[in-house]
């Protein structure tokens, strides 16, 4: 049997494991309409996940009072949490992190969620138990920032040079590089190829069928 590439691999949650993009974007310029605010193009929406939803909501709008954020956030929730329970993994992303952690690897998630919002994903999608260790915006900083990366590898004893962080935004393969570990990217989540491209993913997928057949010959 050969030996794995990777002790740790960590993904992203939201556009890379479950299908919840369009989700997310909805609840975004539902949320921003109902506080007055313009309604942005889907392409912007889109655009800022990733980061954590304080941090989006201010890439997105800029300078706004704390009571409109706050306001933003609430609305957010709601729209986001009456559609959660039915947000789907992709297809075949069960099976792939299951026969990733038979193989020994230790499996983590790095995500722009909140604590409460990733434990009810990580039950729904019925995945949870296969993740050794998971972070989340509330306990660390956003994306980019390194933070959740470096005390996931701290956490299960990986080392940088075999840890591989799997994500479909730019802030996600930045946070990587900012960590001095290697990426993939995944192109059918939120941001589209050229925005992952400068950040030197080793490949790059718009399926994630042909992110695990990666998985299976090089991780």
């Amino acid at each position: 049997m050969r030996s794995n590439q990777f002790d740790l691999i960590i993904f992203d949650w939201d556009g890379t494991l479950a299908n919840s993009t369009q989700l997310i974007v909805d609840a975004i310029c539902q949320s921003s309409v109902d506080v007055g605010l313009p309604l942005p193009t889907q392409e912007a929406a889109s655009g800022i996940i990733g980061l954590g939803l304080r941090e989006a909501l201010i890439e997105l709008f800029g300078t706004v009072q704390e009571s409109q954020i706050q306001q933003l956030m609430a609305r957010y929730a709601l729209y986001y949490n009456s559609g959660e329970n039915e947000i789907p993994l992709f297809n075949g992303a069960a099976e792939a992190v299951a026969e990733l952690h038979g193989r020994g690897i230790a499996l983590a998630v790095a995500t722009g969620k909140g604590r409460a919002g990733l434990n009810r994903a990580l039950k729904n999608s019925g995945i949870g138990h296969y993740f050794h260790a998971t972070r989340c915006v509330d306990e660390c900083h956003s994306k980019p920032h390194p933070q959740m990366i470096h005390e996931l590898m701290d956490e299960v004893g990986a080392s940088p040079e075999r840890t591989l962080m799997i994500g479909d935004t730019s802030f996600d393969l930045q946070m990587a590089s900012n960590a001095g570990v290697r990426s993939l990217g995944v192109s059918y989540g939120a941001h589209p190829l050229e925005r992952l491209l400068p950040h030197a993913p080793l490949a790059h997928f718009d399926e994630f069928t042909k992110l695990n057949q990666w998985l299976i010959m090089n991780a």
